[in-house]
Order: C-alpha cells, then structure tokens, then sequence
C-alpha cells in the first residue's frame, strides 16, 4: 500500500481545478507543444501510465478513479499532470457544454424546482 502523498508527492491540490467527476478524458493521439514539436514526456509513475492506457477510450474522472482505486483528489492532481503535458486531453460532457451555451431556460427552472422539492 503507498499512501496518498507519495503518489502525488506531497501536492494536496492539482494545477488546475476544473476537472468535474463528470468530465470526460482522453489520451492525446499524437501529443504535441504549442508549436506543433512532438512532446517527449517527463518521466511517468506508473499509475500517471495506468491513466494513459485508461484512458484510451473516453473515460470520466469518476471512473478513472475507480478503476485506480484511488481517492478522487489524488487522480485528479495526477489527470492535471497529464493534461498539463498534452498526454491527456479533458472536456466537459457534451450534455454539460450544451447546457452551458444556451440550453432551454424552462427546462433549467423545471429540474431546479424538482430538486428542490426532493
């Protein structure tokens, strides 16, 4: 058993905080910088290769944390890890990006005021 930390080594919180459990990840096909030069990856644990090998088929971070047993925070400093390389590439569900760009305002109000009266 390797505790949390070591796996991250030491980091509490990922680089960038905007991986939902519902956000979608996938291995990059051929990653590449900014200026379109292949990248050569930094040197990867092996749960950072679980995640690639994963993650071949889309995979949600909720799932991608299961199937590592490992608690959610500590995947997702890892998915940032990734990302931040171009091995991975994250987006929000298309459900979740149609709702953010302009989804039926009455059908928003109508599952608002269904939670509510649960």
């Amino acid at each position: 058993m390797v505790r949390p930390y070591t796996i991250t080594r030491g980091r509490t919180a990922p680089e960038r905080d905007d991986f939902t459990l519902i956000t979608v990840l996938r291995t990059a096909d051929e990653p590449r910088d900014g200026r379109g030069v292949p990248l050569r990856p930094a040197r990867l644990q092996p749960e950072h290769r679980m995640i690639l090998d994963r993650c071949r088929r889309p995979a949600a971070v909720a799932e991608v944390a299961a199937d590592l047993d490992l608690p959610v925070s500590v995947t997702k400093i890892l998915l940032a890890d990734l990302v931040g390389q171009g091995l991975l590439t994250a987006r929000a569900p298309l459900s979740v990006a149609r709702a953010a760009g302009g989804a039926d305002r009455g059908l928003l109000a109508a599952v608002r005021d269904g939670l509510r009266r649960l």
